[in-house]
């Protein structure tokens, strides 16, 4: 897989404080990663020195193949760049605002025309088109944002909340249309909404103070999560006494939670050893208790809970 970003001992200090801490990583044609990290953990920062907003105090960044600092033309050609905030010229409309960056971008005549009205049709910004964007709202902002970042069809995409103030239906095009573009680019994107890691990502990177946690497919960190392959079991009562001891008993199991105990159904989370499919044993139990199932089903994992057990002190966690 060719790689179209590539960072090497990347690092940025403001006086005495360590934003980035050499960090390294490549991102390769086809891939989106999903970059995250708790607030001030130098996602932002890592971004902007990727795309030359920002000089490194150490190391080097790479945009298809030209490092940042020393070819930034020829870097920024292949990079469209979605900020936080996303600023743009509030006077100017949507239409506007895009034929002036396909301008700078170097497009003329036909070419800018196609280009503009394409990529107002794939963010969806025809029904503002003529307003101005300071009465947009943060929503439409966020796509006028996102559609300069795209206009010249760029071969890297750093992606800052790109769906941050999008409604439900927004994000879903939005989340769709990452998806389209990923075929042929290298996307980054951050995010603190850890459903969009699932949507999108093919990668996973968590960063906490300035330095790489852990990288690895969505599903890889979901396996570090303590839930991960637990089952859930629902029953439908009244049930005889016992039955978390007879649960804790099947082969496999660490521990049974009481999830809830009501009079007319009963919910169990039954946790592996060491993470371990027990679905199998659970169910050959549960045919043998002849108990009334409601729900028998595998939990894959949390994101969110991995994220804290990295992100957040020990003693922090409850």
């Amino acid at each position: 897989m060719e790689s179209m970003v590539e960072l090497r001992q990347l690092r940025k200090t403001f006086g005495p404080i360590v934003a980035v801490d050499e960090v390294s990583f490549t991102v390769g044609q086809g891939e989106v990663l999903g970059f995250l990290g708790p607030n001030g953990a130098g996602k932002s920062t890592t971004m902007k020195m990727i795309t030359g907003f920002l000089t490194p105090t150490g190391g080097t960044a790479k945009v298809n193949g030209f490092n940042i600092q020393e070819q930034p033309l020829e870097a920024k050609k292949s990079l469209g760049y979605l900020p936080e905030g996303a600023p743009a010229y509030g006077e100017m409309t949507p239409l506007s605002f895009l034929v002036f960056i396909a301008e700078m971008r170097g497009f003329r005549g036909a070419e800018l025309d196609c280009r503009v009205a394409e990529t107002m049709e794939k963010v969806n910004l025809e029904g503002v088109a003529h307003q101005p964007i300071d009465t947009l709202s943060k929503g439409f902002k966020r796509r006028v944002g996102l559609a300069q970042a795209i206009v010249h069809d760029p071969a890297v995409l750093i992606l800052d909340e790109p769906t941050d103030g999008l409604d439900p239906n927004q994000k879903h095009e939005v989340r769709g249309l990452i998806r389209t573009m990923a075929r042929d680019k290298a996307i980054i994107l951050s995010t603190h909404v850890l459903e969009e890691v699932h949507a999108v990502c093919t990668r996973a990177m968590i960063i906490a103070k300035g330095k790489v946690i852990t990288d690895g497919t969505p599903a890889e960190l979901e396996a570090r999560s303590r839930r991960h392959n637990a089952v859930i079991l629902r029953l439908r009562g009244p049930l005889p006494d016992g039955v978390q001891a007879v649960l804790e008993g099947v082969p496999g199991v660490k521990r049974v939670e009481v999830i809830d105990e009501g009079l007319a159904e009963h919910e169990y989370r039954i946790l592996p050893a060491d993470g371990q499919p027990i679905i199998s044993a659970i169910s050959q139990c549960v045919h043998r208790q002849d108990w009334d199932v409601v729900e028998l089903s595998v939990d894959r994992g949390h994101l969110d809970e991995v994220f804290r057990s990295l992100t957040m002190p020990a003693q922090a966690l409850t």
